[in-house]
């Protein structure tokens, strides 16, 4: 098996700066669905946005591998008398995080302006409470980088409630291995996809199971994998937790026994442990108590498979989050294994 370093984290560079919080996922599916062109691969696109990628295997058991590309984001909820937007968040962003973070607005129009996220108690010669004052939407704004002094000049420009506001991902890529950037959960993880993918036809190796990859568009507001085909088994490939009580680092594959939606699958999740052992792939089992899946969003709406989590260790998740290439390589080695190997 070959993984294809410089691949996965070219795409994944790209992929990183293309905006998509949820809801919002036109581009980056258009960018996907090129990606996908690529391989040996049948495409089904949903109603919803949801793309299917089918690989056929040597079985008619079907594994779903799930990854969302979107991400955390803004939405314009109002307009203040001086020209400030109020907005409401999209998923949860970690908030203190995005103090002074620049970010974009996008109208209907298509019309894009830059701006800043801000405390409204923003400047520490001014505001005795600059440093204390809660960071979330209710004591934020953006300050739009245009000359807007009432709301009317601000309704000028096009912007409206309900535009998106897109977090600037400061995407960045050490020289000593390590991936930074808002929303690697969960767009590493697409590239991760890819790269097994590619792994898989560079070996030109069949899995063993048929493999739907599920790539969802609404993950982070709960019900991104809700609709699916029929499947054996699902595992949702996305983030591992980094922390108190935790096991993982960002230079494993953590495979998820627990989250917030209860229990993953006890056979496959042994099974990925003992495919971990047995490939020498640095692995770390670990509960992660504020936690929900795609395989969670299916087993709600009432899908039938044995689930499984599992991905590469993210440092400081719904902030400034980095992981490192090792991870992502560890978590590709942990799927190539799982998809191939015959099942005793």
């Amino acid at each position: 098996m070959h993984i294809d370093r410089s691949y996965v984290l070219t795409l994944a560079e790209e992929i990183l700066n293309i905006p998509s919080p949820s809801g919002y996922h036109q581009p980056i599916i258009e960018r996907i669905k090129e990606e996908a062109r690529l391989y040996d691969l049948t495409l089904e696109e949903h109603k919803k946005g949801n793309l299917i990628l089918t690989l056929e295997g040597q079985s008619n058991h079907t594994i779903g591998l799930s990854v969302h590309v979107d991400t955390l984001g803004a939405m314009v909820r109002s307009i203040d008398s001086a020209g400030n937007l109020r907005f409401t968040a999209i998923g949860g962003p970690l908030w203190p995080t995005l103090d002074g973070e620049y970010c974009t607005v996008l109208t209907r129009e298509g019309k894009a302006y830059t701006g800043t996220f801000l405390s409204t108690s923003p400047a520490v010669h001014v505001f005795k409470d600059a440093s204390s004052k809660a960071r979330d939407p209710e004591n934020m704004i953006v300050r739009l980088d245009e000359v807007v002094k009432t709301k009317d000049d601000v309704l000028a420009l096009g912007i409206e409630v309900g535009n998106y506001i897109f977090f600037d991902p400061k995407t960045t890529i050490t020289p000593s291995g390590y991936i930074k950037s808002r929303f690697l959960d969960d767009k590493i993880n697409v590239a991760s996809m890819f790269g097994l993918i590619k792994a898989l036809q560079e070996a030109d190796q069949k899995p063993q199971s048929t493999l739907k990859f599920i790539i969802s568009t609404y993950e982070e507001v709960g019900h991104g994998a809700a609709h699916l085909p029929i499947l054996d088994e699902m595992v949702a490939i996305d983030m591992g937790c980094i922390g108190d009580d935790l096991s993982c680092t960002e230079h494993d594959v953590s495979i998820c026994v627990k989250d917030s939606s209860g229990p993953y699958d006890y056979e496959l999740t042994k099974r990925f442990a003992h495919l971990a052992k047995a490939h020498h792939v640095q692995y770390a089992l670990d509960v992660y108590p504020y936690y929900g899946s795609d395989v969670s969003a299916a087993r709600r709406a009432g899908h039938d498979f044995k689930g499984a989590l599992i991905g590469p260790g993210v440092h400081a998740s719904h902030g400034m989050e980095r992981t490192h290439i090792e991870a992502v390589e560890q978590t590709i080695a942990l799927l190539y294994h799982y998809v191939t190997e015959i099942r005793t």
